[in-house]
């Protein structure tokens, strides 16, 4: 069992009978999604799941996990998903795929919300390895570019991976992705994107995780807000 393995179904572990437990995107949620699904099974777990993408959705409903419509629901008890860095006061970085916008509602959503990571994503602050995703509008974007330009930010749209053209977020828009200065904290990047027109989410997820569980060769750390 690799750490991913691990955390994932140390995260599953605290899944109770009846639940309605958000599902993330990405190896260490679908890592989750098979620990759910085999507690389901073999523990005879009644559980209901939300998805944040179309293909967790379609792995946990392979699986035999009941996955329902965000627009079902007004609150979820359980989210679970990763993260792209977390820094020491929990403030985390995400969408660098493409489906932060259906992340961050669910996150919003949930009256807990676990993330499951590797030490490796342990960072000092936001934007220290990657830069900032921006889901903003696609009739707005130069103007929501120069916006950000204004306050530090610099950075172009995201090209598709065949880089022949733009990405497109699950929702139809154009991703920015930004770098700013080392000295602009996580919470204020969060204040500034917010206040800006134009933009549909961003990445940071600030004072949103209740707790985050790290693997480390074998040892799980607990790091709870």
């Amino acid at each position: 069992m690799n750490d991913k393995q691990q955390i994932a179904n140390h995260a599953a572990s605290y899944v109770k009978d009846d639940m309605l437990v958000g599902l993330g995107t990405g190896s260490t949620a679908n890592f989750f999604i098979e620990a759910l699904a085999r507690r389901q099974l073999e523990e005879h777990l009644k559980v209901t799941t939300v998805s944040s993408s179309n293909i967790s959705m379609i792995k946990a409903q392979s699986l035999g996990l009941n996955v329902i419509s965000l627009q079902q629901v007004s609150a979820i008890d359980l989210y679970v998903d990763g993260a792209d860095e977390i820094t020491p006061d929990l403030t985390l970085l995400k969408g660098r795929g493409y489906d932060l916008v259906m992340e961050k509602l669910l996150a919003k959503a949930a009256q807990q919300f676990f993330v499951v990571a590797d030490k490796s994503k342990l960072v000092n602050r936001i934007g220290t390895n990657f830069a900032i995703p921006i889901e903003v509008m696609p009739l707005a974007w130069q103007s929501v570019k120069n916006s950000i330009e204004k306050v530090g930010g610099r950075g172009e749209l995201r090209p598709n991976a065949a880089k022949d053209g733009l990405s497109i977020s699950a929702y139809g828009s154009l991703i920015l992705d930004m770098t700013f200065e080392p000295t602009t904290s996580g919470e204020n990047l969060n204040q500034l994107l917010n206040n800006i027109p134009g933009i549909i989410e961003h990445g940071i997820f600030h004072q949103l995780a209740n707790a985050v569980f790290i693997s480390d060769d074998g040892n799980i750390e607990e790091k709870w807000q």
